[in-house]
């Protein structure tokens, strides 16, 4: 993998550390996500919903994947997503260790 190009990271919150963990465990048993972090501290989320401001506890996964994986990951975290419309953002990754990326890929394999 050439200087990372192909790796990503997605950024998912959930409303409740359970539901960050099912959604994680999912990813990497059907191989979505090499790795999966769940923020066990909740960040505050202040957001507009439906013309309103909202705030909220949330819990953040960070999610380690490839841009093959992205599709389908996306639908997984959906399926079992307790919200109308989850986040899901994915950042680049511009770069990082050979072996990590290495074995980022062949864990999505």
């Amino acid at each position: 993998m050439p200087s990372g190009t192909k790796a990503k990271v997605v950024l998912v919150t959930c409303g409740s550390r359970a539901e960050g963990k099912k959604i994680a465990q999912s990813l990497v048993a059907k191989r979505l996500a090499a790795c999966v972090n769940v923020v066990s501290t909740p960040v505050e989320s202040i957001y507009r919903w439906k013309e309103k401001i909202e705030s909220a506890n949330e819990f953040l996964l960070v999610i380690k994947t490839t841009s093959r994986r992205l599709s389908a990951l996306e639908k997984e975290v959906a399926r079992l997503h307790s919200y109308d419309v989850p986040e899901f953002l994915t950042i680049g990754v511009a770069g990082g260790s050979h072996d990590y990326l290495k074995w980022l890929t062949e864990s999505v394999s």
